[in-house]
Order: structure tokens, then sequence, then C-alpha cells
């Protein structure tokens, strides 16, 4: 399952990347540059697995990633991301799992737009 090419990268929340640059204000440990490293990685790992989960269809296992990818997503400022995996988990963690296929394509989709928007601050 692949997003759509044209999906345009959306800006990350400049409130969230200014928390991170506080932690390293001038740069020089390169902090804000780990933390999306890690996050896009991350993410890319975590695609694959939803992408795995589309075949066999586990919605505890959609839920633990979409609940993974709600904070960390948070913290970097993907804040779509992270609104569409909250609802996800939630409805997963009621146990409204009848249109998992669609949840999943919903993060799949969201989470591309994440990538992009980090890549995007990552090598401009």
């Amino acid at each position: 399952m692949t997003a759509d090419p044209d999906d345009s990268p959306m800006p990350l929340d400049p409130q969230a990347l200014a928390r991170l640059h506080e932690l390293d204000p001038d740069g020089r440990q390169g902090v804000l540059m780990r933390v999306l490293t890690a996050f896009e990685t991350s993410l890319a790992r975590m695609i694959t697995q939803l992408d795995a989960e589309s075949d066999s269809g586990d919605a505890g296992v959609v839920a633990g990633i979409a609940h993974t990818l709600k904070s960390s997503s948070a913290s970097v400022g993907a804040v779509e991301l992270s609104r569409v995996c909250a609802e996800v988990e939630s409805r997963l963690r009621s146990g409204q799992a009848s249109d998992l296929g669609h949840d999943i394509e919903r993060l799949v989709a969201a989470a591309w737009v994440a990538k992009r928007s980090v890549a995007a601050i990552l090598r401009p």
C-alpha cells in the first residue's frame, strides 16, 4: 500500500520544532536533526509494518503502532499524523475494528505526508 506521490508535505508545527530547538539552542549537538532522523527511520519501519497488517489485519498490532506514532509524531510537530493515530487507536481499542483496512490506509497516508515533511527539513 503506497501513498499518492502527489501528496505534498505539510509543514511541521513550528511550536513543536521550537521546543526541540530549545533543547539545543545553538545547534551544536544537532538535537533537532537527530530527532527528525530517528523519527523518519522509525516512521519508515512502521509504514512497512502497517502495510504488512493490511494483509493479516491484526487490530491489536495496528492500535499499538498508532499509539507509538501518536506521541512521537506530536513531539516533532506532525500534528495531522498524531490526530489520525489518536482517532484510529481510540476506535480500535474500543473494539471497533470493522473498518480496519480503511484505518490502515488513513494511517499510511498520513505517515507518508509526515515522512515527506520531515525529509523536506532534513534534505531541503
